[in-house]
C-alpha cells in the first residue's frame, strides 16, 4: 500500500504476541523503535493503535505520526490515547465518531482493504472448502468470541431468534483464527455476517464482506451507518429484535448485494494517498493544534 506510493517501510513489531502482552514486552518495545528511529534512513515514526504511542513519542529524533484504530481510543485505554495524541505530530483515526471523541484535531482515514484479494467467489465451492453443511444458511460472526466489546453472547440471541423466521437450518459461525488469506472463503461461503459490537472505528470486517457481496447486518456503531448507507441486503439496526428482522432478511433478500460497488471506495491505494499526506504534513511541520 505505502510501498506502491514511494514509501519504505520499517516495521519494528512489539515484542511477544496476541493480545495482553506485559508490561516489559512494551519497554523492550522502546528500545526497538528508538534504535530504528535512529537510522538515517528513516524520515518519521508511525505509531500504530495508542499502546504503541508511548514508546514512539519516547523517541526524541523523528516526527511521530499516531494511528488509532477504535478499541483504543473508546475503551479501556482512551485516556493514554487521548494524552498521547496531544504530542503527536499528525494523529490519524479510523471514522468521524473517533474525530469527535479526541481532544485534537485527527485526519480521516479509515483501513483500506485489499479488493483483489476480497472478491466474490462461487459460493457452493467456498461452503466446501470450508466444510460447512451444503443445505444450512450460514452466518459469519468474524472476531474472537472472549472479546468482550464484539458481543458474542448478543450475537447468538440474535440469531437464535431468527431461526423461526429461516426455513432452513441456520449456523453461526465465530471465525477468527485462521490466516486473513482464507478469511475471503468464509465470506463467500457465508450468507450473511452479523457484526453487535458495543463499539468499533472503522471496522476492516465488514468492507472486507462488502467487497465479497456478503450481506452485512450490525449495529450503529463507528463508521458502520456509512459504510451501509444504500447497500442492498446489508442494514443496521440496535435493538436485538430490529437485528433479527434484519437478518431474517438478509438471509432471503429480494435483490442482489450490491456491496462490491461500495467497497471500491476503500481501496489500498487510496488509504496510501491519504496517509502519505499526512506524512507529508508531519514532515513539513505543520503540527495539527492540539
Amino acid at each position: 500500500m505505502l510501498e506502491r506510493n514511494g514509501v519504505s517501510c520499517t516495521v519494528v513489531p512489539v515484542p511477544g504476541g496476541g493480545r495482553g502482552r506485559s508490561l516489559a514486552a512494551y519497554v523492550r518495545f522502546y528500545a526497538r523503535v528508538l534504535g530504528a528511529a535512529r537510522d538515517r534512513e528513516i524520515d518519521l515514526v508511525h505509531a500504530n493503535y495508542g499502546l504503541t504511542a508511548p514508546a514512539a513519542l519516547a523517541q526524541p529524533v523523528r516526527p511521530v505520526v499516531l494511528s488509532l484504530w477504535g478499541s483504543d481510543l473508546l475503551g479501556r485505554y482512551g485516556t493514554v490515547s487521548q494524552q498521547c495524541a496531544r504530542f503527536a505530530d499528525e494523529t490519524v483515526v479510523m471514522s468521524d465518531e473517533m474525530a469527535a471523541a479526541l481532544d485534537r484535531e485527527a485526519t480521516v482515514v479509515p483501513h483500506g482493504i485489499d479488493t483483489d484479494r476480497f472478491a466474490p467467489e462461487p459460493r457452493a465451492e467456498a461452503v466446501d472448502a470450508v466444510g460447512w453443511d451444503g443445505d444450512a444458511k450460514h452466518v459469519l460472526f468474524p472476531y474472537d468470541t472472549e472479546r468482550a466489546e464484539k458481543n458474542y453472547p448478543r450475537a447468538e440471541r440474535v440469531v437464535e431468534r431468527a431461526r423461526g423466521a429461516v426455513e432452513r437450518p441456520l449456523e453461526l459461525h465465530a471465525v477468527s483464527s485462521v490466516p486473513h488469506e482464507a478469511v475471503p472463503t468464509y465470506m463467500n461461503a457465508a450468507d450473511a455476517m452479523l457484526l453487535t459490537s458495543d463499539r468499533e472505528g472503522s471496522p476492516n470486517a465488514v468492507k472486507e464482506a462488502l467487497a465479497c457481496n456478503l450481506p452485512v447486518v450490525a449495529t450503529p456503531v463507528g463508521d458502520v451507518p456509512d459504510l451501509l448507507d444504500g447497500v442492498d441486503c446489508s442494514a443496521v439496526a440496535d435493538t436485538d429484535a430490529a437485528l433479527t428482522d434484519a437478518l431474517a432478511g438478509a438471509l432471503a433478500p429480494t435483490t442482489d448485494p450490491n456491496g462490491r460497488e461500495r467497497a471500491r471506495e476503500f481501496g489500498l491505494d487510496r488509504m496510501g494517498e491519504d496517509l502519505l499526506s499526512v506524512y507529508e504534513r508531519a514532515l513539513d511541520g505543520e503540527v495539527t493544534a492540539a
